[in-house]
Formats: structure tokens, C-alpha cells, sequence
């Protein structure tokens, strides 16, 4: 009779302890924001445990555009050293923040870290990830 019992209840024990997971992994999400500091550990704790070199600059980008004029336009022609920048990473026109994460994980989990990123992010934000 005790092992019918058990054989009866053992499809309610499992979906008790998945839904008990399910459960810690909600509150775990609910503790974190978009702030920096919770974005920063959220990804830490997701994708670099041990090491946690995953940092987040809060201030964007901050390059400045530089302009080449044409003969027609009669503006001076010297460009000085140009350097090439991501659309992203210009000052009040692009990234909102930056997000430093090794070459190894931006790598081989891109997707989910762009994932993980989005689902904490407020929705207005822009954001640029760097390989360090």
C-alpha cells in the first residue's frame, strides 16, 4: 500500500519542487533592476561566477562626431588623426551605457547575454557591448 502511495505522489512531489524553483528564480528576478549595480551583478552571476570582470560604464559614449566638408562647402580640409567609432558611441547620440564583458563570453553567449541585458534594461535605454 506505502509503495502505491508513493508511486501516486511522486508526480506531486516533483511539480511541488519545480514549481519551488520556478519560484526562487522569479524572486532572484524580481530583486533586480536596470540600475547598474543590479544589471552589473545580474550578468556576473549568470555568466562570469567566479571572476566577475563584467563591469558597466553608466555614462555612454562620449566621442565626438567629426565632419569632412567638401571643396564646395569652403570649410578647412585638415582632419587631424580620425578614428573610426560605432555610431553607438557618440556623445548625446548614441549608447546610453557601455557594457565591458570578456571576448570569451561575448563570444560563445552573445545571445543570451544581449537577452539577459534586454529583459533588465529599461526600454528607452540604448546600450553598446564591448569585448575587453
Amino acid at each position: 500500500m506505502l509503495s502505491w502511495l508513493y508511486s501516486v505522489l511522486f508526480p506531486l512531489q516533483t511539480l511541488h519542487e519545480s514549481w519551488k524553483q520556478f519560484r526562487v528564480d522569479n524572486l532572484y528576478k524580481l530583486a533586480h533592476t536596470g540600475q547598474v549595480c543590479y544589471l552589473r551583478a545580474a550578468l556576473n552571476d549568470a555568466f562570469d561566477v567566479s571572476a566577475r570582470r563584467i563591469y558597466i560604464d553608466g555614462t555612454g559614449g562620449n566621442a565626438q562626431k567629426t565632419y569632412v566638408y567638401t571643396v564646395g562647402e569652403n570649410q578647412p580640409k585638415y582632419l587631424k588623426t580620425l578614428y573610426l567609432h560605432n555610431a553607438l558611441e557618440f556623445a548625446n547620440t548614441g549608447a546610453d551605457f557601455i557594457v565591458y564583458v570578456p571576448s570569451s563570453i561575448a563570444q560563445s553567449q552573445g545571445y543570451e547575454l544581449r537577452a539577459l541585458i534586454d529583459f533588465y534594461k529599461v526600454a528607452s535605454k540604448r546600450y553598446l557591448i564591448i569585448e575587453i
